[in-house]
């Protein structure tokens, strides 16, 4: 992008993603048998801008991104796996702490947990009855 500071793109300075990124669009362009010149072609640019990209200089834009995927056919979510991520947010739901299975404490590690839940969210009333409710259950099954 001409007169734009090449360290800056959309207001963020290029870090070590977009360096991460860069070295897999080398790497996919030369197992393609791609040349920069054909490449940047491509994308309407020089090949010296293409070059930025895969040194990290400048960020790809996704629409470029998207272009070179399909003209290398490797698919987009390559360019990013196993890049160093710079932020600690985790996604809701499956990117919710891990949780062990049951089988890891048996019954005993879940009536922990249970008690532990019961313990810091019911009520002295509401304990009592799921104790009342334990010590029944314990008289069925336990003779």
């Amino acid at each position: 992008m001409a007169g734009v500071d090449e360290h800056f793109m959309a207001g963020q300075k290029t870090d070590q993603r977009d360096v991460y990124v860069g070295q897999r669009i080398a790497e996919q362009r030369r197992k393609a048998s791609l040349t920069q010149r054909r490449v940047a072609q491509s994308f309407g640019m020089s090949a010296a801008q293409l070059q930025k990209y895969e040194k990290g200089t400048n960020r790809i834009s996704a629409v470029h991104l998207d272009i070179f995927s399909r003209m290398t056919g490797v698919p987009m979510d390559y360019f990013f796996k196993g890049m160093p991520r710079n932020d600690d947010f985790v996604a809701p739901g499956f990117g919710e702490r891990e949780q062990s299975a049951l089988s890891d404490g048996g019954l005993k590690g879940l009536a922990e947990i249970v008690g532990r839940h019961i313990t810091e969210n019911f009520s002295e009333e509401a304990r009592r009855d799921v104790a009342d409710a334990i010590r029944a259950l314990e008289s069925k099954i336990g003779g």
